[in-house]
């Protein structure tokens, strides 16, 4: 980590002009950060991660392998991109009109996890701690501490803050996560926390 930046950026990697980088944060191999991007602090950007321009990164967020967050996506605190998972920011796009005034704002909510090789069709909301499976194809809304998998992505479940999936549910809606111990209930098909201990 360098002395006078509170941040490591590999030599191999480029970074603009107006772009903040939070304290703690490690962008490696081969990453460009464009114009105008905010990272928070302690995130890992992995090898050839392309953020920006414009895009705005929460504080511990790790991209991993082979992403690109384009103008348009908002990552907040605590997200997980899984490696070569893909963000689109244009609805139809054609190489043969510009289109960059018509770019769809996707947001990913606190805490949320997306698989490896997973889509994510712009104009979505992604809920807090929600996990998109590896391989998905995101075209709508995703509910917090929801499951979604396939193509398209179909909600098959709930999963708990630390990410174990809640298998049991009693005939009020409550569950309790196996690994953490924290409660849940389901309150007109969304999924709420009740005692949370991670």
């Amino acid at each position: 980590m360098s002395e006078e930046k509170k941040y490591f950026v590999h030599p191999s990697s480029y970074i603009d002009e107006n772009v903040e980088i939070g304290e703690g944060t490690k962008i490696w191999h081969f990453c460009h950060v464009l114009r105008n991007t905010k990272i928070g602090k302690n995130c890992v950007l992995g090898q050839n991660v392309m953020a920006g321009p414009n895009v705005k990164i929460g504080n511990r967020v790790k991209i991993q392998n082979n992403v690109s967050v384009y103008e348009g996506v908002e990552l907040e605190d605590e997200v997980f991109c899984g490696p070569s998972m893909v963000f689109t920011n244009v609805i139809n796009p054609r190489s043969f009109i510009e289109r960059k005034h018509e770019f769809k704002k996707t947001l990913v909510k606190r805490g949320a996890t997306i698989g490896a090789n997973a889509t994510i069709v712009c104009g979505v909301t992604i809920g807090r701690y929600a996990l998109v499976g590896a391989g998905a194809v995101v075209t709508k809304d995703v509910p917090d501490y929801a499951l979604v998998v396939g193509v398209p992505a179909r909600h098959v479940g709930w999963v708990c803050k630390c990410g174990t999936t809640l298998k049991e549910f009693d005939e009020n809606g409550h569950a309790k996560c196996n690994y953490c111990g924290s409660e849940y209930k389901l309150e007109d098909n969304k999924l709420v926390p009740i005692v949370e201990k991670v």
